[in-house]
């Protein structure tokens, strides 16, 4: 009986040292080469659950500003990266290279580099744009998809940013309108009335968190504005005639749909899009704007471990 007993302690040790072997990955950050350069990517944590890939927005931002999804790092790996061009990912010289199918192709280099046979994507505003092109290549492993205020229509998103403009006072709504009008965007003027529409939707939070400020100082413009154009509220870039609309129906895994109450991504265009998926679910964070990971973190991240744990245990 003892012998029994034994053996059956030493099947639970070996089994419990292959589950937190099982991903293969350990906490580390480097750089993995991609098509046009290489980029920087970091894992945190090195739980046996399946790995969160995060997908940070933009385009040419960087993922300094997705630093408290660490916290979902208690139970899987979380691998962050900054897209090429972006933060610590070095900018090429081509910006023909700026193209969705490429950004597309990158993530895919990324997993295949990282081995992530089995991952989950967490894709925030133009990260969610890249996580949607990504599944319309039909990938394999990807258990769950969380599209944080998403980008998935845009000339509804601009259609609902001009409606936020209109809470901004009228002074400030007409310099914007007159630099947009006469082209010259650049100017101190229109980026201080932008700052204004950034207050009420980006963040919250007051004073700004330093990972918010940390994703601006490696902020890539030119890509941003190639590809989105000169604020949040107005696209003339490449991505202006974006929409996925049609394709989130033919969706076939657990997604969950996350954004603020006060988010350019507003609730009402969010809700829309979980009502496409099927069985999508939807967390709206009260006290947040279009960064709930910086504004309320701590809810946040719970939620995102509390989906992605359900998402695992439906399988």
């Amino acid at each position: 009986e003892q012998l029994m007993v034994r053996l059956v302690l030493v099947s639970l040790i070996v089994a419990l040292l292959l589950a937190c072997s099982e991903t293969g990955l350990e906490p580390k950050e480097g750089f993995i080469e991609v098509e046009g350069g290489k980029v920087w990517y970091q894992i945190v944590g090195s739980g046996n659950a399946t790995p969160l890939l995060l997908l940070h927005g933009g385009p040419g931002a960087t993922s300094h500003y997705l630093k408290p999804l660490e916290k979902v790092a208690v139970d899987r790996p979380v691998i962050f990266y900054d897209q090429l061009g972006a933060g610590r990912s070095p900018a090429p010289a081509d910006s023909s290279l700026w193209t969705v199918e490429r950004f597309v192709k990158e993530l895919a280099q990324v997993r295949a580099a990282l081995r992530l046979k089995e991952v989950h994507i967490h894709g925030h505003s133009w990260g969610s744009m890249l996580a949607m092109d990504y599944m319309l290549t039909e990938p394999e492993g990807v258990k769950s998809l969380i599209f944080a205020s998403p980008a998935l229509n845009i000339s509804r998103w601009t259609a609902d940013a001009r409606e936020l403009l209109k809470a901004l006072p009228e002074e400030t709504q007409a310099v914007i309108e007159h630099h947009e009008r006469e082209g010259t965007t650049d100017t101190p003027e229109y980026q201080e009335a932008v700052m204004d529409y950034y207050g009420l939707y980006l963040s919250r939070s007051d004073p700004w968190s330093p990972h918010l400020l940390a994703a601006f100082e490696g902020f890539n413009t030119e890509l941003y504005g190639y590809m989105w154009g000169p604020s949040e509220f107005t696209a003339t870039g490449t991505l202006q005639e974006y929409n996925r609309e049609p394709d989130l129906p033919n969706l076939d895994l657990p997604v969950l749909f996350t954004a603020g109450r006060y988010d350019e991504a507003t609730p009402e265009t969010v809700r829309h899009f979980q009502s496409l998926v099927p069985n999508a679910e939807i967390r709206i964070f009260e006290n947040s704007a279009h960064v709930p990971m910086l504004d309320e973190p701590d809810a946040y991240a719970g939620a995102i471990r509390s989906f992605l744990n359900n998402a695992e245990r439906s399988r």
